[in-house]
């Protein structure tokens, strides 16, 4: 719980900040005066003021956002002396700038965020694939688990090298959320020809981006031995006799090839409501036994499964992901930009309705992931940032009137017919947009509720 926390205000503080310091950076280099730069709301718990420096510098208590206040005649009388340091008083490519900068500052960073983590290198596991899931799309273009994904493309894209399962798993992920087809190139572990299978993801109703989506596909996870992990006390596996270390060779009449396939099993060892016992063939120390186990029945979203309370499956086979200096700045760039595309598609995908509005995450769905990121490691956690630094700066742009990219609209319209909005309509803008942002905001927290609570 601490780490969740502590990972989740040190995310918030930078992301912020580094939004903050846009803007700010920008206003100075445009020469307006900046009067605070506050990372937080509320009460200061930490303020300075720089010799000879016209801001105040303020941390606030509530770490949910932050804002740069400039010298302007809209909000509080200007000397006559320093109307030229008003905000209100540069040209409009001035103005269109230090508000801009805020979300290109947080694009910059995932990009330098993704670059760090290539170029330092990170443990990834193997691309290749566990069994796929029954009736899933996976199993229909004829994987069986245990090919090696060489290569793999969206739709008539060129093919392009798989580092990694997490290379396959984004590709996946695009492929199944814009409905494109899927392309990859394989060939058996054990060596063989290379052939191509085409995952056909119109079979998908991805309007939901939820913890079933990858079940669908049928791609759940990289190949693993099929051993018995940590086995929890007085669960299903340890009161059978199963122990860590045991691997599994065969349940019932079913021969047992990987982790996949035998967590699959398990899942389906129910009849109805009732668990259904089964004789399990194991190998402990060099000997083979038979041991009958009767799993526990739980209830997921719309399904009942057998659980046996304990780990399944080998750790996965690892790769280090590492790229030079200039390839790792450009697949740095170029997972900021997917990213950027992919979030603004699905936000258009649930204006008009072909996205469900449960795919919106609120700051407790955040706070989880900083936590559970953290606690796998630094490289982890960089990621994390990088792809919640990209949504703040997508989110940003979005021409509601009270974001930043609703005021690049006011200047838009600006440059366009010469002047500036009325305060009027200003005032209405303004009123529409805090709405439709309070109740985007109340939809991300009933989710967040329901995911974790529900």
């Amino acid at each position: 719980m601490l780490l969740t926390v502590v990972a989740f205000v040190v995310a918030l503080g930078v992301l912020i900040a580094v939004h903050e310091y846009g803007h700010y950076r920008v206003a100075v280099a445009c020469g307006v005066k900046v009067l605070r730069f506050s990372v937080g709301f509320g009460r200061p718990l930490l303020r300075w003021q720089p010799k000879g420096s016209p801001t105040e510098f303020v941390v606030g208590a509530f770490p949910l956002g932050g804002y740069v206040r400039m010298l302007d005649e809209r909000e509080a009388p200007v000397a006559p002396e320093e109307r030229h340091l008003a905000f209100n008083t540069q040209p409009l490519r001035s103005r269109a700038a230090i508000v801009a900068a805020g979300p290109l500052a947080n694009l910059l960073l995932a990009v330098l965020l993704y670059s760090a983590v290539n170029w330092g290198g990170v443990d990834e596991p193997r691309a290749v694939l566990a069994s796929p899931v029954a009736g899933s799309v996976a199993q229909s273009a004829g994987l069986r688990g245990g090919e090696l994904v060489a290569q793999a493309a969206l739709g008539a894209d060129a093919m392009e090298p798989v580092r990694s399962f997490e290379d396959l798993r984004w590709l996946l992920t695009r492929g199944a959320l814009e409905g494109t087809n899927v392309r990859l190139d394989v060939k058996p572990q054990s060596g063989g020809a290379h052939r191509e299978v085409l995952l056909d993801m119109s079979r998908i109703d991805s309007r939901e981006a939820d913890a079933q989506l990858f079940r669908k596909i049928g791609i759940l996870g990289p190949w693993t031995q099929p051993v018995i992990g940590e086995v929890m006390p007085d669960g299903a596996a340890q009161r059978a006799g199963l122990r860590q270390g045991d691997v599994v060779l065969k349940i019932g009449a079913t021969d047992v090839v990987d982790g996949q396939q035998l967590r699959e099993l398990i899942r389906q060892s129910v009849r109805g409501q009732e668990p259904l016992a089964q004789a399990w063939r194991v190998a402990r120390s060099g000997q083979e036994l038979t041991l009958e186990v009767l799993p526990e029945v739980k209830t997921e979203p719309g399904v009942t499964v057998g659980r046996i309370g304990a780990y399944v499956g080998a750790a996965p086979e690892l790769v280090t992901v590492e790229y030079g200096v200039l390839e790792g700045a450009w697949a740095g760039a170029a997972k900021t930009w997917d990213v950027s595309l992919l979030t603004l598609r699905m936000m258009g995908r649930m204006v008009i309705g072909e996205a469900s509005v449960k795919n919106l995450s609120g700051p407790l769905t955040i706070a989880e992931y900083a936590g559970r990121s953290a606690s796998l490691g630094i490289s982890q956690y960089v990621m994390f940032l990088a792809l919640i630094s990209v949504s703040l700066g997508v989110l940003n742009l979005l021409p509601l009137p009270v974001l930043d990219g609703g005021h690049l609209m006011y200047y838009l319209w600006e440059g366009v017919t010469g002047r500036g909005v009325s305060d009027a309509w200003m005032e209405r803008l303004q009123r529409g947009g805090v709405a439709v942002l309070l109740l985007m905001m109340s939809i991300a927290l009933f989710n967040d509720i329901t995911r974790l609570f529900g």
